[in-house]
């Protein structure tokens, strides 16, 4: 196993902890930057290795202290389920180049949103 991995899934985790961002947001950039994946592999890699543990100790964490609310959880995760394979379906009809360039715009547009907010 690569130490580059494992510490890729590591500051996914602690980010994830912290701000309830993993996959997309670190994962994805960090296979595409770090390992040098093409986006669709690296979407696809980030996924596998969500798949199960995802969440489950930081999401209990908070559950305990009263900070989850299961059924929009719920809601969401169905919308996961779909919305995920939607997206991969998107992702492997498109280049590599074109969602470089599409997930760069994406970031820019939700950084701008919440510095200026």
């Amino acid at each position: 196993m690569n130490i580059l991995y494992i510490a890729i899934g590591l500051g996914a985790g602690v980010l994830a902890g912290l701000f309830g961002v993993g996959g997309g947001i670190v994962i994805v950039p960090a296979l595409v930057l770090l390992a040098r994946m093409a986006p669709q592999v690296a979407s696809g890699t980030s996924l596998a290795a969500l798949l199960l543990p995802v969440g489950a100790l930081g999401a209990w964490a908070y559950y305990k202290e009263g900070y989850v609310r299961v059924w929009p959880a719920v809601g969401i995760a169905v919308g996961l389920l779909f919305g995920a394979w939607i997206g991969a379906q998107i992702s492997l009809s498109v280049t590599p180049l074109l969602l470089r360039r599409s997930f760069a715009v994406f970031l820019l547009l939700i950084a701008g949103r919440m510095w200026f907010r």
